[in-house]
């Protein structure tokens, strides 16, 4: 009696606890609510000035966070192996949407980016983020044996291309994230790194040809990097109303709403340059602070993808951490007039429904890959 009780105690095996990185979701609401804090901030003139609504921004990115929440938790309940499946249908079907937008898209500033669906726009081109980590993540799980040749190198870098191909026609800051991101993954997972660096060159060369070739306003952008105090008051405004905001802030900044360049003298202020404003009402301190909030995040990415339960989820997370950190830099960078204007919005923070709602649906997709993470392996 005793024995056959042992060996049903011996049959019966304890439910494995999964591990879920809820200091990665708090760091994720930490971000979004200052966003959303410094959204209303600079926004507030400009939209009481033309809407007459000061909390007109406000209203419109708490809706767009509304929808992104639902998403990050959708994805964060769905075992993130699906995508596998699907692979070939999320890359096709962004690139269709990507070329789509060229015939039917909405225009500003001279350039179709937008879908009209009712009475909202939409940007394919921020799926193209996500399409772009899923498509080499999937290759590299797939040719993990391969990755020293080269030819299997081209490939992956073909297929970064490829998505981003009709991007660059129309939006060429997207273009260079999306084809940062594949370059990022691949170098994360090869030991040919300097054959890698020569086939992204040729690749960076013919770009920089067809842009000074083609000329208009992107060529028109470096000028204005270069010298934007003798650029024209359209082309150089929004750059050196930038810097002075930056350059008033001071160690401390002028006090949360405070600011004087969001008055109307920096245009569009909630979107790429709302780092100007972060730095003029809360100084270098506070600047500090945002870096030190994505960094944090990055961080807790980082950890997910060392403990991910396979391959295809490490560089998932390698994925969208490399978009996340791109944005911060070149948001930063233009901010600081270090690059030239490339309409970079800063995560969480910047004013964009399509990209915030694609950002916390990558959020969801890191979180699915922590939660299977055994908790016996993560180190706690």
């Amino acid at each position: 009696m005793v024995e056959k009780g042992q060996r049903e105690r011996k049959r019966i095996k304890p439910k494995k606890v999964r591990y879920f990185d809820y200091g990665f979701l708090g760091m994720v609401f930490l971000l979004l609510g200052f966003g959303l804090v410094m959204l209303y901030s600079s926004s507030a003139y400009v939209g009481a000035d033309k809407y007459g609504q000061p909390a007109y921004f406000l209203v419109k990115q708490l809706k767009m966070a509304a929808v992104g929440m639902v998403a990050l938790f959708a994805m964060a309940s769905i075992p993130y192996q699906w995508m596998i499946r699907f692979r070939r249908w999320i890359f096709i079907g962004t690139i269709a949407l990507c070329f789509l937008v060229l015939f039917v898209g909405h225009s500003a500033n001279g350039q179709a980016r937008w879908i009209p669906i009712g009475g909202i726009r939409f940007q394919p081109s921020e799926l193209a983020k996500p399409a772009v980590v899923v498509a080499i993540a999937c290759w590299i799980s797939l040719k993990k044996d391969k990755l020293f040749r080269v030819g299997h190198l081209a490939i992956g870098l073909a297929l970064t291309v490829v998505m981003a191909f009709p991007i660059f026609l129309n939006n060429l800051s997207t273009a260079i994230i999306v084809i940062g991101i594949g370059f990022g993954m691949m170098f994360v997972a090869t030991k040919r790194k300097l054959e890698l660096f020569g086939c992204t060159g040729v690749l960076g060369v013919l770009g920089l040809m067809y842009t000074m070739l083609k000329g208009g306003y992107r060529s028109g952008r470096i000028s204005n990097w270069l010298h934007p105090e003798a650029a024209s008051t359209e082309e150089g405004y929004q750059v050196l109303q930038g810097l002075y905001a930056i350059g008033s802030g001071g160690p401390f900044g002028k006090g949360l709403g405070s600011s004087a360049q969001k008055l109307g003298k920096i245009p569009e202020v909630q979107n790429d340059m709302i780092f100007t404003v972060i730095v003029e009402e809360l100084g270098v301190f506070g600047a500090i602070c945002v870096i030190i909030m994505f960094l944090i995040l990055l961080w807790k990415m980082m950890y997910i993808a060392i403990h991910a339960r396979d391959m295809f989820g490490s560089f998932l997370v390698i994925g969208i951490m490399i978009h996340v950190s791109l944005q911060v830099i070149f948001n930063i960078a233009v901010a600081s007039n270090t690059v030239p204007n490339t309409g970079v919005t800063l995560p969480f923070i910047s004013y964009g429904g399509t990209s915030l709602i694609v950002l916390l649906a990558e959020m969801g997709i890191v979180l699915s890959v922590s939660r299977e993470i055994p908790l016996d392996q993560a180190e706690l």
